[in-house]
């Protein structure tokens, strides 16, 4: 059969407009049958007449439909490029794909003519509301414009809104870079004079920042730059560029913080500005802002901008409020109906979770000393105008469940109101179903918290602190890049982290960072925790993740340098010396291997500890038990990067410092031939069986440690944010499937079917949620719990990666007392689908391997190796044999 060619993407994206990356990497989806080798042609055309084509790769032997990087001659700027790929199979060529295209966008800093622009008075608060009208000649062929704002904002053409409902630009470390968006803007402009206006807000550089909401971390002036490049029959091109020539004053929105929300003036007319022949309120003209070694990058991944929406349903409250209930857990704004007299106003306040009472609760997330306990905190105040409207925030997010209303005169209705969901768009690729309907709530919990943070940066929360925490994502990621095709986002994530990341090799625990190091006063914080491992080690175990699920080493060579950065550190950070070091024996030269200086989270957040406490023994001990079993498992991922990428040296230097590593963890800190480890918790034996520092022959021994632990503990996990992702999967590895699976359905707290139980629509950020007296603690909507659904679907329905991007991979489940399990995945090959049911003694699966793929399926014991095609595998605990059927493929 002839393979066939589809869904073309350039750098990740469909037909992306703005690229300004030298060498963009092609990918595509092959049918039918297996890729061997394939050939891309790029052209100036779409017909790709032989004159036209910039570069052919000839025929390359490669299986991976995915991480081709373009190697012709250099690319220019705003220019449409055309490419198709074909593909052979056997000896049998397809036909060569439809035609897909990219373009370019601003590649060099000379390809700037516009200018930044700012109010004259920077320490106004309010809104910025720019306006400027230019003419057009008749004969526009194609308009596109590049715009991006310090701060986020919204792009206005003749009154119409370009940019919709998208939150941009993303937040980045801004000292160093911003990123700019491209708009096809064709179809807004019109021969003669336009209208052109761009509203700045706060955003991510002005707005506040973190746990404790400090401002203007990166900058005190709100700032546009737009460029307009105009394209005419006649060959020749207008470029519209920002200037002085442009005003700047005031709007209907007065102000707008991404987490303290909106202040809006609806007396003032949303539209009438944006017009020829009118301007903003207190209009003046726009100054330049001072300049600033800032770079403008283009945007890599899809934008923050509304997924879907979701009715609510209205109560009203004991002290009187009119009550929302969405009966969700998200992150986003409503969109609802207002009324009251002119001059009076309006309050809608947000909250994941009400009082014990009935009341919508805050209060709940407030950190001593944080500026959040001001009332301003998610909410947004409207003043009315006299007349009814359908009010909806611009210019902030949150994260809530639950709206009441005070002020407005309008007696809701269910059809006056909605919750808008705000987040990154991205392609689910991960599908989960089973038997037990509470497994099901646990997974869909996990997708909404993901859902809710994947915004402008991996957050580990929307509500109380927004950041971008590399242990969370650290935790996460691989159950994230199975939920979703996260290789885009998270690799944009890592960028970032590299800029911020300190000369010595330390890492912001925030990314981007919020105390950027070109602030005149150090961040205490930051200072302190830029050393800890688990959050650190992000920075090699990321990469790898999205290497080991998607398949393409383009991360590793990017991330490389970033990665043996803070090994290097760790290195060095091994050869000092702890004030007190209570190893309890000498290691001679492997002391050097022992990391027991500097700041550490440690395990974090283990039931029933705040985290207070855990601050003071993370500052007393140093946790060099948790350091160091950290740094002999980066060193080891840091030498199998190495080798991918062919660096010998370091693969064997690293390899080497890893085996150090190793041996002196377990000379430190490893007794009575594993049945002892560290301080005794169940995380130390957690980490030292998922990292592989056990000689094999204490693994038993450590395992049975663990196992009485759990069960001295009544079933009970005892696990922090670093340890839960890899408890279960650790158990199921050495021969306690059993006791992983009372642990995964306990019903009781701390566990996560307790959340289930309670009502929870995504995943806590502590094990408890509640209090003794039933009022909320801390967050209720943090994804690193959330990492349980990778064991989800790769232990109960059992599809786990062998080689990078599922090249192969292991089908098998871990059944337990379930009757089915399922999970689909669309791989970089193709969608994996596996279903198995139980009747009885026998278990029946069914597979699709996708072309180019082969899978080595183990069910109760028994092991098959398949090929592409459809199979069913059918096996009975009495026999030791196994039926297969199959479409194709090998058996």
């Amino acid at each position: 059969m002839t393979p066939s060619v589809s869904a073309l993407t350039v750098d990740h994206r469909s037909e992306p407009l703005g690229l300004d990356s030298p060498a963009p990497r092609f990918a595509w989806k092959v049918a039918e049958e297996r890729q061997d080798r394939y050939e891309i042609e790029v052209s100036r055309d779409a017909r790709f007449s032989e004159p036209a084509i910039l570069w052919r790769s000839e025929w390359r032997e490669d299986p991976r439909p995915f991480g081709h990087a373009y190697e012709g001659p250099p690319l220019a700027s705003t220019t449409r490029y055309w490419w198709r790929v074909r593909v052979d199979s056997g000896g049998t060529p397809s036909e060569w794909s439809r035609p897909s295209f990219f373009e370019t966008g601003l590649l060099e800093e000379s390809d700037w003519s516009a200018r930044w622009i700012t109010d004259q008075d920077p320490t106004s608060p309010r809104t910025l509301h720019f306006r400027s009208d230019v003419d057009l000649p008749d004969g526009v062929v194609r308009a596109r414009a590049y715009v991006t704002a310090l701060g986020w904002y919204k792009l206005w053409i003749n009154g119409r809104n370009v940019t919709e409902q998208a939150l941009v630009p993303r937040f980045t470390p801004f000292d160093s870079y911003v990123e700019y968006q491209t708009y096809d803007v064709g179809e807004f402009l019109v021969p003669g004079r336009n209208a052109i206006g761009i509203v700045v807000s706060e955003g991510r550089f002005r707005g506040r920042l973190g746990a404790f909401s400090k401002p203007e971390r990166f900058g005190d002036r709100l700032a546009a730059i737009a460029q307009i490049a105009v394209d005419l029959e006649t060959g020749g091109r207008v470029i519209i560029g920002s200037d002085t020539s442009w005003t700047v004053g005031d709007g209907r929105i007065r102000s707008a913080d991404p987490k303290f929300g909106e202040r809006v003036d609806l007396r003032v007319d949303a539209e009438d500005w944006l017009h020829l022949g009118s301007g903003p309120e207190n209009a003046r003209e726009a100054v330049l802002l001072p300049p600033h070694p800032r770079r403008m990058i283009a945007e890599e991944v899809e934008r923050v901008t509304e997924v879907a929406a979701l009715a609510g349903t209205v109560s009203t409250t004991p002290s009187g409020h009119q009550l929302v209930d969405f009966g969700q857990n998200i992150n986003g704004h409503a969109r609802l109906v207002l009324d009251g007299p002119a001059g009076s106003t309006a309050v809608v306040r947000y909250s994941e979770v009400l009082t014990s009472d009935g009341e919508l609760n805050t209060d709940y997330l407030h950190f001593p000393g944080s500026s959040q306990r001001e009332e301003w905190f998610q909410r947004d105040e409207v003043i009315l105008d006299g007349a009814q409207h359908v009010y909806e925030t611009t210019f902030a997010i949150r994260g809530f469940r639950y709206l009441s209303v005070e002020g407005s005169t309008r007696t809701l209705t269910d059809s006056d109101v909605e919750a808008v969901i705000v987040s990154t768009r991205m392609e689910r690729t991960g599908g989960f179903d089973c038997s037990d309907p509470r497994l099901v709530q646990l997974w869909q919990n996990s997708w909404w918290s993901m859902n809710s943070n994947f915004t402008d940066t991996p957050t580990d929360c929307p509500t109380r602190e927004r950041s971008g925490w590399t242990g969370d994502i650290q935790i996460f990621g691989p159950t994230a890049s199975i939920l979703a095709e996260t290789n885009a986002y998270l690799g944009r994530y890592l960028r970032n982290l590299a800029v911020d990341q300190f000369e010595d090799g330390t890492i912001p625990p925030v990314i981007p960072s919020e105390a950027p190091q070109s602030l005149s006063e150090r961040d205490k914080l930051q200072d302190m925790a830029r050393t800890s491992v688990g959050w650190g080690d992000v920075a090699v175990m990321l990469p790898w993740t999205l290497y080991q699920y998607f398949g393409d080493a383009g991360v590793l060579e990017r991330q490389y340098s970033s990665a043996k950065a803070w090994v290097t550190f760790l290195e060095h950070r091994g050869r000092r010396r702890g004030v007190a070091r209570r190893l309890g024996r000498r290691l001679g030269p492997l002391e050097d291997f022992i990391i027991d200086t500097g700041f550490n989270w440690g395990e974090w957040l283990r039931p029933g500890e705040s985290a207070a406490s855990q601050m003071a023994g993370n500052l007393l001990t140093g946790r060099p038990e948790v350091a160091t079993a950290y740094y002999a498992n980066s060193a080891r991922i840091l030498s199998t990067i190495a080798a991918v990428l062919g660096y010998d040296d370091d693969r064997e230097h690293f390899a080497d410092v890893a085996g150090k590593a190793r041996e002196a963890y377990n000379r430190a800190f490893v007794r009575r031939g594993g049945a002892r480890i560290g301080a005794d918790r169940q995380d130390d034996y957690v980490r030292a069986l998922a990292f592989g520092l056990l000689p094999e022959s204490e693994t038993t021994a450590a395992t049975a440690r663990l196992v009485e632990l759990i069960e001295s503990n009544d079933g009970h996990l005892d696990t922090g944010f670093l340890s839960t992702a890899l408890l279960l999967p650790a158990l199921c590895d050495n021969g306690r499937s059993d006791v992983a699976w009372r642990v995964l359905l306990h019903p009781t707290a701390p566990s996560w079917l307790a959340q289930v139980a309670r009502g929870a629509t995504t995943i806590w950020e502590t094990w408890e949620g509640y209090d003794k007296k039933g009022e909320a603690l801390d967050s209720h909507n943090h994804y690193a719990f959330g990492s349980v659904s990778q064991f989800l679907h790769e232990y109960v329905a059992g599809v786990r990666p062998l080689e990078p991007g599922y090249r192969r991979f292991l089908v098998a489940p871990v059944l337990g007392d379930l009757d089915s399990a399922a999970t689909t995945l669309a791989s970089p090959y193709g969608t994996i689908a596996s279903r198995w049911e139980r009747s009885g003694d026998r278990v029946v699966l069914h597979l699709t391997v996708p072309p180019g793929t082969e899978a080595e399926v183990v069910l109760l014991g028994i092991r098959r190796h398949l090929g592409a095609g459809e199979h069913v595998v059918s096996c009975s605990v009495a026999e030791d044999s196994a039926q297969v059927s199959s479409s194709a493929g090998t058996v």
